[in-house]
């Protein structure tokens, strides 16, 4: 296969280290942090280890009773700011995910895919939830949560590059991101019973997002049969969507995910876990 990362670009040494990104961002209100994240992220300040895509292997039984495997290409860990030895995962809203997203040549998973990084996770983390409040969204919270799964990964003697999940949340794709325009999607955070805090939401605005959020990037090829296809004709395509998808194809207005900044939903907004 082609090199699935290529679209990435190459990271400077020049550019800001997880840690330097905190402090960078420290005083930036929600939008402008957003876009300090996206501007980093768009030119290549990404840990190494996280060009290392992972096969996961993804299994389901078509109308006619065939059953069938699609093995997807992941990161091994969330998206994040910085370097191999200082770098922030980094939480940020649907519209700023999306873009990098396709920017990159990749998508975001679905509740199915994340069940299935999950089972074939080399390190299953325990999830560390934080005191609820306004704090959630905070820098300060994002950093103080990352160190926390800093700490948890050593302990159990993870290294770079191999899968885990546990956690974040994921932000995914749904049909019910077409049912409610202008919302987040999120999913996941999986206990270590293999059952998940959250289940399938999309009760935030598109433009939210909280220190327990997560993105995890698929590229857009995986292999069926022997063959690339590109994700998104798996997911749409009637015939074989049940392979990535549990609800069935997956109808979005692609366009609409990427185009100019999405309002928040005016709704409440609480966090269930």
């Amino acid at each position: 296969m082609e090199d699935l990362t290529s679209a990435i670009p190459v990271r400077s040494w020049q550019d800001l280290t997880g840690s330097q990104f905190v402090r960078h961002v420290s005083m930036m209100d929600a939008a402008a942090r957003e876009q300090a994240i996206f501007a980093q992220l768009a030119r290549g300040n990404l840990p190494d280890f996280l060009r290392k895509l992972v096969p996961v292997a993804v299994q389901g039984e078509l109308a006619s009773g065939r059953k069938l495997v699609a093995t997807v290409f992941v990161t091994p860990d969330y998206l994040s700011i910085g370097s191999d030895s200082d770098f922030l995962r980094i939480p940020m809203n649907l519209h700023t995910a999306v873009s990098i997203a396709e920017r990159f040549g990749f998508v975001l998973p679905t509740r199915k895919m994340v069940d299935a990084i999950y089972l074939q996770s080399r390190h299953h983390l325990i999830p560390q939830p934080l005191p609820a409040g306004e704090q959630m969204r905070s820098t300060q919270y994002y950093s103080t949560h990352n160190s926390l799964i800093d700490e948890q990964e050593q302990a159990l003697g993870a290294r770079l590059g191999e899968l885990v999940s546990g956690d974040k949340k994921d932000v995914v794709l749904t049909n019910r991101l077409a049912q409610h325009i202008g919302r987040i999607a999120i999913y996941g955070w999986h206990r270590s019973d293999g059952q998940p805090i959250q289940p399938l939401s999309t009760v935030h605005g598109a433009n939210y997002a909280d220190y327990s959020h997560g993105i995890r990037l698929v590229s857009r090829w995986a292999v069926v049969d022997g063959k690339q296809r590109l994700v998104r004709d798996i997911l749409q395509d009637p015939s074989t969507a049940r392979v990535l998808s549990d609800e069935g194809p997956i109808q979005l207005d692609w366009s609409a995910l990427t185009a100019a900044r999405l309002e928040s939903a005016k709704v409440a907004a609480p966090t269930s876990y």
